[in-house]
């Protein structure tokens, strides 16, 4: 098991207040590493890293990931304390949401999604991956060692099924907007290029692309998502923390440019 323990590396998760970025810090503090907890809010950053269990000492920062002085500041500070950075992972990502559910329907469809929100999926969902790993993995290539993890989704390999979001009464209340599986393809291609690119610095980048998580949606929709997967069921958040453990540690030491799918069998079908 010595394989898979990350006692005194120090490993970043961005999005780290989300449902499966608190999942992500409490697995690789579990492993034995230093987690530092990145969000856009500081207090919540703080209190995410105040609950990690582990031997290692942990850290919360709030933290834009589109910016690039918020992003140094924080590189900054983790290096004042810890040192080295080891472990990346690309978490933070904005998902398809609509202030208003009555007009979801409407401007979730293709024909009229507002090009702003386009545009500010794609600051967030790559642009801030693209800053995130050019100031915190630049250490890692100095250094000659380290891990990058970047999360897309089922929804880059393969379209969305429009149908799963239709209910029982046959009426569409959401479909899933063409933003994130855009933005969630490009973090696919994007690992592979910085896997070539980085790898003779002996940093790994690697993608882990998981299914929907099971988050108290509505039940016709679980019900769907469920019986298209092989598994039966959506995720739960804990389904992830092994392969984050598995990517971030030397159990994947020859492994770099590949995507892990984690997805119940979602696109085996």
């Amino acid at each position: 098991m010595s394989l898979f323990d990350l006692t005194g590396k120090t490993a970043i998760v961005t999005g780290a207040c989300g449902l499966l970025g608190r999942n992500h810090c409490w697995a690789l503090a579990q492993a034995g590493a230093n987690v530092v907890a990145l969000d856009i809010q500081d207090g919540l950053s703080r209190g995410v890293a105040n609950h990690l269990y582990g031997s290692g000492m942990h850290l919360g920062l709030g933290v834009d990931i589109t910016n690039r002085t918020s992003l140094e500041a924080a590189r900054d500070q983790i290096l004042a304390q810890f040192g080295r950075i080891d472990v990346l992972v690309n978490n933070a990502a904005i998902n398809d949401m609509f202030e208003n559910p009555a007009m979801a329907a409407d401007l979730s469809k293709f024909e009229n999604f507002p090009l702003e929100t386009f545009r500010q999926v794609l600051e967030v969902n790559v642009t801030g991956m693209f800053l995130a790993s050019q100031v915190l993995g630049t250490p890692m290539a100095r250094q000659g060692s380290g891990s990058i993890i970047n999360v897309a989704s089922t929804y880059g390999i393969v379209g969305p099924d429009q149908s799963i979001y239709r209910n029982e009464a046959g009426e569409q209340p959401f479909y899933k907007s063409p933003s994130y599986p855009t933005t969630k393809g490009a973090v696919v291609n994007f690992t592979r290029y910085l896997a070539a690119y980085w790898g003779k610095d002996g940093v790994r980048v690697n993608t882990l692309s998981p299914g929907g998580v099971e988050n108290s949606q509505d039940e016709f929709f679980i019900k769907q998502y469920s019986a298209k997967t092989p598994l039966g069921r959506m995720a739960a958040a804990t389904d992830y923390q092994g392969a984050i453990v598995f990517l971030a540690s030397d159990a994947s030491a020859y492994m770099t440019g590949a995507n892990l799918v984690v997805d119940g069998g979602w696109t085996a079908i």
